[in-house]
């Protein structure tokens, strides 16, 4: 008798100590960890939806999303998010002073130990700073846009349509090539 139940208490010991927990990537994966806003207009809150799908087979509830100080604040999917649906996180960043910034939030699943970090980041550029580097950009991205469409315009397909000799129509399609 004391055999089995010495043998009994020694399997009960090795299935505890040899089973594993929970970890956030078992039920959870982000879209991305980290979302890079760059340059943000300094007095202007700049934020950020983290995307989180429920990789597991139960429903999953975040606990908490806390930022790591005072200048930002959380937002999230309060409701379960059933297996294979989506929740969100979003982190905003009050850009109160001009600097470059990495912010972080702890986020906790139910049921989950390890705790998982997110990251936002970014450079707030003072008001004049960010107004000249958006009118700079801003007339690159139409440069940009208008190269591309002229581009898209150049290769899009004639079609034509023309009658043969005997009267009949036919429609020819040709395809301009680059030179």
């Amino acid at each position: 008798m004391k055999k089995l139940l010495f043998s009994l208490t020694a399997l009960t010991l090795a299935t505890v100590s040899f089973a594993q927990p929970k970890t956030a990537a078992d039920v959870a994966k982000f879209t991305s960890e980290t979302i890079v806003l760059g340059n943000v207009k300094q007095g202007v809150p700049a934020t950020a939806t983290f995307i989180v799908t429920n990789v597991g087979k139960d429903p999953l509830i975040i606990e908490q999303a806390n930022p790591t100080c005072g200048c930002t604040i959380s937002k999230y999917t309060k409701e379960p998010i059933a297996a294979g649906k989506t929740g969100t996180i979003d982190a905003t960043y009050n850009a109160a002073g001009v600097s470059h910034f990495d912010k972080h939030l702890t986020v906790k699943f139910a049921g989950v130990d390890e705790i998982k970090t997110i990251t936002i980041s970014g450079d707030v550029l003072s008001a004049e700073d960010y107004d000249k580097w958006k009118l700079e950009n801003d007339a690159k991205l139409k440069a940009d846009a208008d190269a591309k469409a002229k581009e898209a315009e150049m290769t899009k397909p004639v079609k034509s349509t023309k009658k043969n000799k005997k009267n009949k129509t036919a429609t020819v399609v040709a395809t301009p090539v680059k030179s």
